[in-house]
């Protein structure tokens, strides 16, 4: 189970006004490419499932997941989540042919195929997906990552912080934002979530 505290930030100004702060504590800037798959049937989001394949700083790194029943109540995400990398070029040949999906040998793809019945060259469609550039910062022992996610229909910002102790995170966090007088709400769905709705929340 992955729990996070997600914060949204108000705009561009608030994002730059965050990684300005923070940037004593970078880490380091991932550039994400996050497209996502279902089976033909719906198979996965009918069952609230999602299966995504992340490409890191072009085809650096690729890591296939899986992820399921999502939660998300007062900018805590709870969800079950399961990843392994992937070789980038296999990536981007089922990234051009999802059908290549059914055919990989993979533990999420196995998953993916006994769990929920995704089979076949004709099993699995792309949905298409986002851009994501992810500034990681390493602060007051939590470790945060702040989002600049464009959709194409708009631009979101938003901070994620993986924690066992989410309420204390999120203190700390809001703690922070306020003090600073950035602008800020809990995120109130997922970004697979905007990604399909087809605009912001």
């Amino acid at each position: 189970m992955e729990v996070e505290v997600k914060l949204r930030l108000a705009n561009a100004e608030s994002h730059r006004h965050v990684t300005t702060l923070l940037s004593p504590f970078h880490v380091i800037t991932h550039r994400q490419h996050n497209l996502f798959f279902d089976g033909a049937a719906s198979e996965l989001s009918s069952r609230r499932a999602v299966l995504r394949l992340r490409f890191y700083n072009d085809d650096e790194r690729c890591v296939v997941s899986l992820k399921a029943k999502a939660v998300l109540v007062d900018g805590v995400s709870r969800v079950e989540e399961d990843e392994e990398d992937f070789d980038p070029k296999v990536g981007r040949d089922c990234v051009a042919e999802p059908g290549k999906l059914g055919f990989m040998e993979s533990r999420i793809l196995r998953r993916v195929k006994d769990e929920f019945g995704v089979v076949g060259e004709n099993g699995y469609v792309g949905l298409g997906g986002f851009r994501n550039v992810r500034s990681v910062f390493d602060w007051k022992g939590l470790k945060l990552e702040v989002d600049e996610t464009d959709f194409g229909f708009g631009t979101l910002y938003e901070i994620e912080c993986e924690s066992a102790d989410p309420d204390e995170a999120k203190r700390i966090l809001e703690e922070f934002l306020k003090e600073n007088g950035i602008d800020y709400s809990y995120s109130v769905v997922s970004k697979f979530a905007i990604f399909r709705s087809g605009k912001l929340p």
